[in-house]
Order: C-alpha cells, then sequence, then structure tokens
C-alpha cells in the first residue's frame, strides 16, 4: 500500500524508490502484486511516468486518508508521552537576549514543564521529532509549519554614550551623519529606509563597518564603533546598564516579525500550548 501511494503521489517509480529506499523494480514487483491481487489495471506505464488509472484514482484517496490518520495517531501517541517537556529552537541573538532574561517568569508559572533550549539559526525539520517548536524571524511564508504572529521587527538607532563628541552633539537625526553608521550585511537596505522614512539623504551618511548580524552591530555599537539600528527589546540590558542609549524614537517597521512555529497539524501538548500562551503574552508586553 505505501508502495502504490507513494507511486501515486509522486507519478515515478522511480521517485517512490527514492523515497522508500528501495529499487524500482522492487517498487514494480509490488505494484504488480496489488494489481493481481484486486484484478485490476491501477497504473498506465509509459516511457517517462506512470499515470493513475480511473480505478487507482479512485482508489488512492481512501488511501491517502488512512496515511494521514495513521500519521496523526503517531503524532498524537509521541505528543502525549511529553506532554509535560518541550524542545525549543531559537536564533543565537533571540536566545540570549530576550529569551534567558524572561525564562524565570516562565518556569515561575509552569514549574512542572521540563524545557531544553537549543541554538538555531537555520530552518527546522520538524519531521525528526527532535525539536517541538522554534521562533522564526521573517515573513512568516515558511513550508509545512503553523506560523502563530507574535510581533514586527522595529528598528531604531542606538549607540555608545561614549560615541557622542561633546562639539558634535546628536540632537536631530542629521547630527548623526558625523558618525560611522553600522550595518548588516544581509540587510544593507535598513539604514537607508530609516533614513528615508525620516525625510535624509543617504548619500550625506558615512557608511561604516558591516556585520554579519544584528547581534553584532548592536555590539559594535555597544563598543563605541559607530551607531546601530536595532531592536529595542533585543538590546534593553545594554541599554539598562548604560552601554547603549536610544537617539531617537523614530523606528523603522521592516518587513520582517517574531513567528512562533512548530510542525503542521501538530496537536499541542500541554506544554507546547503553555509557552505559546506565555510568548505570546510576554511580547505583548514588550
Amino acid at each position: 500500500m505505501k508502495c502504490f501511494e507513494s507511486a501515486a503521489r509522486h507519478g515515478s517509480f522511480n521517485k517512490a524508490a527514492q523515497e522508500l529506499n528501495v529499487t524500482p523494480s522492487a517498487i514494480s514487483h509490488q505494484i504488480k502484486g496489488l494489481e493481481s491481487f484486486l484484478g485490476i489495471e491501477l497504473f498506465r506505464r509509459t516511457k517517462r511516468k506512470v499515470v493513475l488509472t480511473e480505478a487507482g484514482e479512485n482508489y488512492i484517496k481512501p488511501i491517502k486518508l488512512i496515511f494521514q490518520q495513521l500519521e496523526q495517531a503517531t503524532a498524537d501517541l509521541k505528543s502525549a508521552q511529553h506532554a509535560g517537556s518541550l524542545k525549543l529552537a531559537v536564533a543565537p541573538s533571540f536566545l540570549t537576549r530576550w529569551l534567558m532574561p524572561r525564562m524565570e517568569r516562565f518556569q515561575e508559572r509552569y514549574p512542572d514543564i521540563e524545557i531544553e533550549i537549543r541554538s538555531s539559526m537555520g530552518l527546522i525539520d520538524f519531521s525528526l521529532g527532535e525539536i517541538d517548536m522554534a521562533v522564526y524571524f521573517g515573513n512568516g511564508d515558511w513550508p509545512d509549519v503553523e506560523a502563530h504572529y507574535l510581533r514586527p521587527i522595529r528598528l531604531a538607532p542606538v549607540c555608545s554614550p561614549k560615541l557622542i563628541k561633546p562639539n558634535q552633539p546628536i540632537n536631530a537625526p542629521e547630527d548623526m551623519s558625523f558618525y560611522p553608521l553600522l550595518h548588516v550585511s544581509k540587510r544593507s537596505d535598513e539604514w537607508h529606509d530609516w533614513l528615508v522614512q525620516n525625510d535624509l539623504d543617504p548619500k550625506m551618511f558615512r557608511r561604516g563597518l558591516m556585520f554579519s548580524s544584528g547581534s553584532l552591530t548592536a555590539g559594535a555599537a555597544a563598543q563605541g564603533l559607530g551607531i546601530a539600528l536595532a531592536d529595542i527589546s533585543l538590546v534593553t540590558p545594554e541599554i539598562d546598564s548604560g552601554q547603549l542609549q536610544v537617539l531617537f524614537d523614530k523606528q523603522l517597521d521592516t518587513n520582517r516579525s517574531f513567528y512562533l512555529v512548530f510542525e503542521k497539524k501538530r496537536a499541542l501538548t500541554p506544554a507546547m500550548a503553555a509557552f505559546k500562551e506565555w510568548i505570546i503574552e510576554e511580547m505583548n508586553d514588550g
């Protein structure tokens, strides 16, 4: 049945063989055996692909439903076995700058939930079962996941108080032209957009160092190397300690947001549901 379902889905015995890690001849043998048992042809064979017959089209519909029910039953069982635990993946900067300072509040509210946090820069393959949930940055369009919007990423200029010279104060946005701007290499348009949004000519501003992440630009700004655009919620410790100051409360709305994601159609365990409720509340509180 699995050979039939895979071959029907791919329209190819070769692709079905690759998926099931067997030879194409083994797939062909299984299909012929099924057709012999049923006494009816399920596929029309051509040189490049196989096509379901009308009988095959009718037969595959309930077969697909049965496999979906099996997958859901397995996922539900796995979820029930780990109801009191949660495996979470987040980007390093979000982990250290936003999540860790707030985890004590989660533990106080849910002392019986065991949580394992992993640092991850890329997308998660939830089908492996190693991770239950993750926090992504982006536009919310990722395959095979449920993406729950948390809040947008908004950027404001920050710098070290040590950077500002007594004879060159920063009282207005145009005063930043005396100082280098720090850039994220893959998001080089952010400073351009912030300046244009505030009716300033980007050509009039000094181009400074470029870094691979927003976390590094914030760290460089704290060291007095220039002015960075940062999400204020991710640099709160530096602001509270006086390492950074927010120059202007003029924020750039990016096309990216925070999302809590998990495998599509997966039933939430109590631990997953608790974390989802908690992080939405924390995000709304800032």
